[in-house]
């Protein structure tokens, strides 16, 4: 067993080794429209291990962003729950850090200043020079500490996501969500960023959770990757146990006939089995 679970355990009794880092236990949105009820999806329930890598796709309007709201706590179940540590999510927390594709820097600080703001309210009892400390090892773990005093307009694509990233993680959240984080960004870049999240994943034990609509990128980052119905009304459709070991060598995978499988099954759920209709284009 983990060893941050195992403390856990000791500190909480009521928490045992059956109780599942995150559940989203029978969760149900629903909007209240002009012509009635409007249900996003009803009854989907997902247990996520704690240092697990979830990669959620489906189609635009499936509802993942909304889902992955609720465990950020940006948004809340018409019913059901959602628990992380057993504790109901009930508000957004430090505990929960989120990466979005538009990178919600502030444009009038730094990259610098923009970690640190997150870093001053999150340990406010550190001393300025500790909380320095932490931006600085955050900034190096991206790789931008060249570039540490350039506000987001002088930045690329690809560092603004990198501030953003190390922002995130400077907190020592305990979920990382991610609503398409590299959905904007070129290919080359896409992927560096791929490789550079995977190798902090897999040395600091994050648990993730992560929206994506590009196969390939769930099946390099993810050790499961859940497929969302289409909605209204949508369910969890399947969920595809990702085998490849880590640390992983992109062209090693890309060599395996295992992939090739696992891709031509999910392109098979999105596009054959739960394809849009041509009046949803």
């Amino acid at each position: 067993m983990n060893s941050t679970l195992k403390t856990a355990i000791t500190e909480n009794p009521a928490l045992s080794p059956q109780t599942s880092y995150l559940e989203i236990d029978q969760v149900s949105k629903i909007y209240q429209t002009q012509t009635g009820d409007y249900p996003v999806f009803q009854n989907v329930s997902l247990t996520v291990d704690e240092g697990e890598f979830i990669c959620i796709i489906g189609h635009s309007g499936c509802g993942k962003s909304t889902l992955v709201g609720m465990v950020s706590g940006f948004t809340s179940p018409s019913q059901g729950e959602v628990r992380l540590q057993g504790e109901p999510i009930v508000q957004p927390g430090p505990d929960r850090m989120v990466v979005f594709q538009n990178y919600s820097l502030l444009p009038w600080k730094s990259a610098f200043e923009n970690v640190f703001i997150a870093v001053n309210v999150a340990y406010p009892q550190l001393s300025k020079a500790d909380k320095e400390k932490i931006v600085w090892e955050h900034l190096e773990m991206v790789g931008l500490t060249e570039a540490a005093q350039k506000k987001p307009g002088a930045l690329s694509g690809g560092m603004k996501q990198r501030v953003a990233i190390a922002r995130a993680l400077s907190i020592r959240p305990k979920i990382l969500v991610m609503d398409e984080p590299f959905g904007a960004l070129d290919a080359i870049t896409k992927e560096e960023l791929q490789e550079e999240l995977v190798k902090i994943w897999d040395e600091h034990q994050l648990t993730v959770l992560m929206i994506t609509h590009d196969i390939d990128e769930a099946l390099f980052l993810a050790d499961r990757l859940v497929m969302m119905t289409n909605g209204p009304d949508e369910q969890i459709g399947e969920i595809m146990e990702i085998p490849f070991e880590h640390p992983r060598d992109r062209a090693r995978i890309m060599e395996d006939p295992r992939y090739y499988e696992l891709r031509n099954r999910a392109l098979d759920f999105l596009y054959n089995r739960f394809a849009h209709d041509a009046d949803d284009a």
